[in-house]
Order: structure tokens, then C-alpha cells, then sequence
């Protein structure tokens, strides 16, 4: 998968002309990209389309208009598009109301390290925390996490297949999500693409 470049990136008035159509495009790629944990938990698959989207949100919001000020959208947002044999996802802790927040943030230290997939095969591949210093203390954890999950060329072989899930195994939060079809195929692509 391509990392981005400032060439990728449109400037104001380009963007705003194409803003509609691909946001509508991006909104239904993460449709079939996001995915309920739980009650609490859903999980959205990045790519390098997605991360076009933030950077020319994050532009267009804070009117950047410096290559410089660009440029270091790219590169924090690059770090989430996987690799070869990767996917990078955000995983958002989906709670709104201060009682709830106080209530689970608390328990949820570390849900970051609890999420994996389990494939047909019986292999596993726990995902790795990225700015993880940022993101969570000893007393509480974040509402967001950002996660890569690497694979080997034999699992990427069997993450097609029916069977494959993603758990959370925390000590106060559980979900194990089979994925259907239609997931497995759009995260396949980025594993193979």
C-alpha cells in the first residue's frame, strides 16, 4: 500500500471541488471497514484512501496551507497505512456520557493489547499498540487507540476463509466478531495489495 506525499494532497479549492464525491466514497468504504467490538468498542481498517480523507480534513478545517504544515499531517497519518501483510486500524471505545467514561476508562486500561485476530487456521496475530505513550496512563485509558496486526504469507492465506475473527480478551471487556464476507474480502485486499 502507498504511503501518502504532498502530491496526493489537493489544495483548498481542487479538494472542495471533489470533497462531496469522495467524501461519499470514503463514508462507504468505512461502512464495510468498521466493525462493532462489543457494546463498547468498534474497530475502523485504515488505508491509504482513508488517510487521504483525515489529511484533507485536517487541512481543510485548520486552513493549512504550508507544504510544511501538510507535511506533518502525512507523516502522522502515514504510520497508519499498513505494510505488506499488515492492517492498521483505529479502535474507538464508543462511550459518550461522562458517568460511562468515568465508569470504563478506568477498567479498559491496556484493551489496547487485548485485540487479535483468530484464523481458520488456529494462528493468532495480536495486534501492536502505535503511540501508545500518548494514548493510555496507569489509571486510565484513552477513547482511541490505533493498532497494526502483521501477518505471515500463510495467514494472509487462510484470512479469506470463513472462520476468521477478531477478540477482544481484556480482564473487564470481552467480543469475539466473526467476520462476514464482504469484510474479509475489503480487508484482504490490503493484505495482499
Amino acid at each position: 500500500m502507498n504511503k501518502l506525499t504532498l502530491d496526493d494532497i489537493k489544495d483548498h479549492r481542487a479538494y472542495e471541488r471533489e470533497r462531496p464525491e469522495f467524501r461519499a466514497q470514503i463514508i462507504a468504504m468505512k461502512k464495510r471497514r468498521r466493525i462493532p467490538l462489543g457494546d463498547l468498542i468498534t474497530i475502523t481498517f485504515e488505508n491509504t484512501d482513508t488517510m487521504r480523507f483525515q489529511v484533507q480534513e485536517m487541512a481543510r478545517v485548520e486552513r493549512m496551507l504550508t507544504d510544511e504544515q501538510i507535511q506533518q499531517e502525512i507523516d502522522t497519518y502515514n504510520e497508519l497505512i499498513p505494510g505488506p501483510r499488515q492492517l492498521s486500524a483505529t479502535m474507538f471505545v464508543e462511550i459518550d456520557d461522562k458517568a460511562g467514561l468515568y465508569e470504563w476508562l478506568p477498567k479498559l486500561v491496556g484493551i489496547q493489547r487485548a485485540v487479535s485476530f483468530w484464523l481458520p487456521d488456529g494462528s493468532v496475530v495480536r495486534g501492536e499498540p502505535l503511540h501508545e505513550e500518548y494514548l493510555t496512563r496507569e489509571e486510565t485509558t484513552s477513547t482511541v487507540h490505533y493498532l497494526r496486526f502483521s501477518f505471515t504469507p500463510e495467514q494472509v492465506g487462510v484470512f479469506g476463509e470463513p472462520g476468521t475473527r477478531i477478540v477482544v480478551d481484556h480482564e473487564h471487556y470481552d467480543a469475539v466478531v466473526e467476520l462476514d464476507d464482504e469484510q474479509r474480502a475489503e480487508l484482504l485486499r490490503d493484505l495482499v495489495g
